[in-house]
């Protein structure tokens, strides 16, 4: 039997928290064509969502949405069971579903859920609960959807999402047992990782090539002091996209930087876990403050208090969103792309053009640890709840030993 096109449950969290179903009315028909408990469960979710939406980040919302989403509507239209009734082996079909989803349920591009149509909110008939994205090394090939398949870390992710909606359906008494983690430690598909740890970062020579590919866009048009600003800032304040864009409740404003009683610049950062941290400012990163400051005419430092917002629209008002952030990063990388293409070869320039902003963090925070810098210090601007969490992420120095010592053996 053909499985059903799936059809989006969830808007955003601000649209979620007014929600009528008079503005939504084929997601009001697609809930009253099932079973009564369709609608059940799906107000179930929109419970537990509206509580990730009001405590954690923008981010954690739409990664639970995702996953809170797919399993509702694996429910519905495959399983067509109850999930306060499923068992371990339930949830392993789950994942098996999971693992080869329909081909009509993948879709390869970010688009919203619901668009505005006559008044009314509709389904965006090119959204799909799964994405098979185009490799940013060869954008124009068309990704093969048979060939979908989700990574380790997107398994573990689904694992903790579905794991918090349960416990929240047995705090509310809905529920009166939670199968995800004994499915989870029988699960085939996840794979003890002992493998060399690695990360995403830019070489030395790579980040010089971007720094000045910024440097170069901005001396040709002032718009792009923008751009240079930003991959300054994020490289070496080691920050997150999202703490660099406007959110609901916080916005990043030229006030952020302040200075102590010894001139010691700090900048003040909103992070992960709705935790506020004060990042150590390094001397040579002021001169990058200040150009882009004097570009926005004003003055050379910031002062205490002011609000002038750190990152702001060039049309309209406020700071940018976490996707505006990421679109400026992107052009100083393709630019850095060709630029050291010419100059050094396309394998030399290749980790450019599969970069994305959170390189950045990872670059800045790693040329310290090869610098020495001690780890609590450098543990403590990333915003890491310990220094054993920087220690596994970033010290790189055992694995350097071992490929050393191992590069010079002889095959006869």
């Amino acid at each position: 039997m053909k499985i059903p096109t799936p059809t989006p449950l969830y808007p955003t969290y601000s649209e979620l928290q007014h929600l009528a179903f008079t503005d939504y009315q084929r997601l009001e028909t697609f809930l009253h064509a099932g079973p009564d408990w369709r609608l059940q469960h799906w107000r179930w979710g929109c419970d537990f969502l509206k509580y990730v939406g009001r405590n954690k980040s923008e981010h954690t919302y739409i990664r639970f949405r995702n996953d809170v989403e797919r399993f509702l509507l694996w429910a519905f239209l495959v399983k067509q069971t109850p999930i306060d009734g499923l068992r371990k082996s339930d949830i392993l079909d789950y994942i098996d579903f999971c693992f080869r989803p329909p081909v009509d349920w993948i879709g390869s591009v970010t688009c919203d859920r619901f668009v505005l149509e006559n008044g009314y909110m509709v389904n965006n008939d090119v959204w799909k609960p799964y994405r098979l994205s185009a490799s940013k090394v060869d954008p124009e090939r068309i990704p093969d959807k048979k060939k979908y398949k989700p990574s380790q870390q997107t398994l573990v992710s689904t694992f903790v999402a579905m794991t918090a909606f349960y416990n929240h359906l047995i705090e509310e008494e809905i529920c009166y047992g939670n199968p995800v983690p004994l499915a989870k430690r029988d699960c085939k598909y996840l794979v003890k990782d002992s493998q060399v740890k690695t990360f995403n970062r830019l070489t030395e020579e790579q980040w010089q090539f971007v720094l000045d590919a910024g440097m170069e866009m901005a001396q040709e048009n002032p718009l792009y002091e923008r751009n240079l600003f930003i991959v300054a800032t994020m490289k070496t304040l080691f920050l997150r996209v999202s703490e660099l864009s406007e959110r609901e409740t916080w916005t990043p404003v030229m006030g952020h930087f302040w200075s102590d009683e010894d001139n010691n610049w700090w900048f003040k950062a909103y992070g992960k876990g709705k935790k506020i941290r004060d990042i150590t400012v390094p001397s040579a990163y002021l001169d990058y403050l200040k150009r882009y400051r004097l570009s926005r005419k004003l003055s050379a430092m910031p002062h205490s208090g002011e609000q002038s917002i750190l990152v702001e629209k060039i049309r309209g008002q406020g700071g940018l969103t976490s996707r505006q952030v990421t679109r400026l990063v992107q052009e100083v990388f393709d630019y850095a792309y060709q630029l050291m293409v010419k100059s050094r070869g396309m394998d030399a320039a290749h980790k450019l053009k599969e970069a994305s902003t959170h390189y950045l963090r990872h670059t800045g925070a790693s040329m310290e640890i090869e610098r020495n810098r001690p780890l609590k210090d450098l543990s403590e601007d990333l915003g890491h709840a310990s220094s054993a969490t920087t220690d596994t992420i970033y010290v790189q120095v055992e694995r350097k030993k071992r490929a050393a010592s191992g590069k010079n053996r002889h095959v006869d």
